[in-house]
């Protein structure tokens, strides 16, 4: 059980308002019975909860993550807990707690973000999903809420950003199946308001074209298996269908490759196929996935540090982790010669 300030008074032979004086450093006590309180709470174990410390700070102690998506994504989709858990390790050992918002829509999301601050519950925000013209930055500004963004938004922002390069992953992706003769490589992406998402299609389109090939076998998705499932039937019911599928993640790329199997072809003899995010389940597929490697948990540590540097007064620059990288297992192979 906690100790309390009541506990402190009783051990000490004081008052309670004499412990909140000794305790907040605050005049009231004397020296001799400020100390007195001092030892007599270290000796208990006595340690103020956060509700206490930001009461007497005008601190919350806390962290906000606005995610505006589809709540059965975040279920379903590896990569959010993952990075989450990461903030959350971060967090633990500053004693602060994350306040997690799900919000339905944009409208819902501004709201979220101005409940935040009218109610102090948050000392800043993480943003993720940046997008193109990103309407989030003028609003935090206009909130002065502190933020750090994951990935450069595409206008001006004096937030600082942890960066990753997700444009490697994919160009080496595309390059692999170029490798192996493929000639017809679709591309099944995210939402393209996404900054990440269009870069990654960009990507794609210029690998392709910088082999000569074309560009035409895109179909933009929602990152969700079901939209995997259906970009993928309807790549595979065109006249010339692509031999090789790159998905935007690993969610869609394993509904893809269970919906191209289902329909009768054989990866990768008939079909290649390859992911993105390496989550964990993909090395267990028959055959394992083709993937691009991140690291969700170290982004989510990365972000909460560098956001708590900030609110601390530590100077924040953009921090650039590693570039993930391509993991070539059995789901991509040699271009069937009958294609």
């Amino acid at each position: 059980m906690a100790v309390t300030i009541n506990d402190v008074a009783n051990a000490a032979g004081v008052s309670k308002g004499a412990v909140s004086y000794a305790l907040n450093g605050q005049p009231g006590v004397s020296e001799g019975t400020r100390t007195r309180i001092l030892q007599v709470a270290k000796e208990l174990g006595w340690k103020p909860s956060l509700r206490a410390k930001g009461l007497s700070s005008s601190k919350a102690y806390a962290l906000g993550l606005v995610v505006a998506r589809d709540a059965k994504l975040l279920s379903t989709d590896p990569f959010f807990p993952a990075f989450i858990a990461g903030i959350e390790t971060t967090l633990v050992r500053h004693e602060y707690t994350l306040v997690l918002s799900i919000a339905s829509g944009p409208e819902a999301e501004e709201k979220s973000y101005r409940k935040l601050v009218e109610d102090g519950r948050v000392d800043g925000v993480i943003l993720t999903d940046m997008r193109n013209n990103d309407s989030r930055i003028a609003l935090l500004g206009e909130l002065e809420l502190p933020a750090v963004t994951l990935n450069r938004p595409d206008t001006r922002s004096p937030f600082p950003a942890v960066c990753m390069d997700d444009t490697d992953g994919i160009t080496s992706a595309v390059k692999h199946l170029i490798s192996l003769g493929h000639t017809r490589i679709a591309h099944v992406g995210g939402p393209q308001p996404y900054v990440h998402s269009r870069s990654r299609h960009g990507a794609w389109a210029r690998t392709l074209e910088s082999a000569g090939l074309g560009t035409d076998l895109f179909i933009e998705a929602d990152f969700t298996a079901a939209g995997g499932a259906a970009a993928t039937e309807s790549l595979l019911s065109r006249p010339n269908r692509p031999t090789a599928i790159v998905y935007a993640n690993d969610l869609m790329a394993i509904a893809g490759q269970s919906l191209a199997q289902t329909r009768g072809f054989n990866v990768p003899e008939d079909l290649s196929v390859t992911g993105y995010d390496n989550t964990e389940i993909t090395q267990y597929l028959n055959p394992p996935l083709t993937t691009i490697s991140t690291d969700p948990l170290l982004w989510g540590q990365t972000a909460a540090q560098l956001l708590l540097n900030r609110l601390n007064g530590t100077p924040a620059e953009d921090i650039l982790l590693q570039a993930p990288r391509l993991l070539i297992r059995g789901s991509t192979g040699p271009v069937s010669p009958a294609d």
